[in-house]
């Protein structure tokens, strides 16, 4: 188990270091360039030209800063993968590509907020077997703590090798018994930790997405300018980042355990991610906030459902035993 352990954080190590950067235009001074309308600082790595004829001219004045071939950029709407030469793995199959599909969406759909909702929501259809998968997991380490419990207290602290070898065997032996896969509970939040990461890559290195709007919000701007500029829909906005995650996370907590130690450290970790979550969404883009709003919602609503299936599944269990024992002692 301690392998597993270390395993998923060397990947995650890994998927953190082949990660790009956005990069900023700066001024003499050595400021960062903002846009004027959205509040952003304008990146120097862009994957195709904007359509704001501003933006356009502040391009045109900084190219020697440019981190790309600026004058074989395309516009948003002709983008293709292949535009922009190649600069590593982390770009080719995460950022260009996610960028892509957001553009071809938001291009048929009219409009880019709207492409980043419905992404999200295709992303999470995709990763539905792995969160099931997760979610019985949880459940049946939830059946399986009385077990675990039993061997712990059995051994206590025994710090002999022997002893933890054979303590560990025991406690392997219970999650095969219960299906138990202590990886599995990681796999979610790894698979989505690289496409968070590009999707917010792909807001900041596509001007039509942060030069576009959704619903009076600015897709580029972050709440913070946003209620600084008058428009409190973004107050709303943090409101519902701030929901969702408390209910996703919760859902994940009320699954997981039923060791009060172990619900206590989920309790306490849940609340230290919502409220970093809460002060980071302050300054990020409005469509990743968008999209991780969609996100965290898909996730309430698909635990939900699949929690009613599995105590209607147990339902129906209980009275196949039942009809069972009545129809045993009918035949006597």
């Amino acid at each position: 188990m301690k392998k597993n352990k270390k395993l998923v954080l060397v990947l995650l190590s890994l998927i953190i270091l082949c990660t790009g950067c956005t990069k900023y235009l700066s001024s003499e001074d050595r400021k960062k360039i903002v846009n004027e309308v959205t509040g952003q600082a304008l990146t120097s790595n862009i994957l195709c030209l904007p359509e704001d004829e501003k933006l356009l001219e502040i391009y045109e004045e900084n190219k020697e800063q440019m981190d790309v071939d600026y004058d074989s950029l395309n516009p948003c709407v002709d983008y293709k993968p292949s535009d922009v030469k190649y600069k590593g793995l982390w770009e080719s199959f995460f950022v260009k590509p996610l960028a892509f599909v957001i553009i071809k969406l938001g291009t048929f759909v009219k409009n880019y907020g709207t492409a980043v909702i419905l992404l999200g929501i295709l992303i999470r259809l995709i990763l539905l077997p792995f969160t099931k998968k997760t979610m019985m997991q949880s459940e049946n380490m939830k059946k399986a703590q009385p077990e675990l419990q039993a061997i712990q207290r059995k051994y206590g602290n025994a710090t002999d090798q022997a002893t933890a070898m054979q303590m560990s065997q025991e406690l392997m032996m219970v999650y095969k018994k219960y299906d138990i896969s202590p990886v599995s509970g990681c796999l979610v939040p790894f698979i989505q930790l690289p496409i968070l990461l590009a999707f917010l890559e792909a807001i900041n290195r596509v001007p039509a997405i942060f030069e576009g709007s959704f619903l009076t919000l600015q897709l580029g701007t972050s709440p913070f300018v946003g209620i600084k500029n008058g428009n409190y829909l973004y107050i709303i906005l943090i409101a519902l980042i701030i929901a969702t995650t408390y209910f996703s996370y919760k859902y994940t907590m009320n699954a997981s355990t039923g060791n009060k130690d172990q619900d206590r450290q989920m309790e306490m970790t849940m609340k230290f991610m919502i409220v970093f979550i809460s002060i980071a969404s302050l300054s990020l883009p409005t469509a990743l906030a968008l999209y991780w709003i969609v996100s965290n919602g898909f996730m309430i609503v698909q635990n939900f459902v699949l929690k009613k299936l599995s105590k209607d599944d147990k339902k129906v269990n209980v009275g196949r035993v039942k009809n069972q024992k009545s129809s045993k002692k009918k035949g006597k």
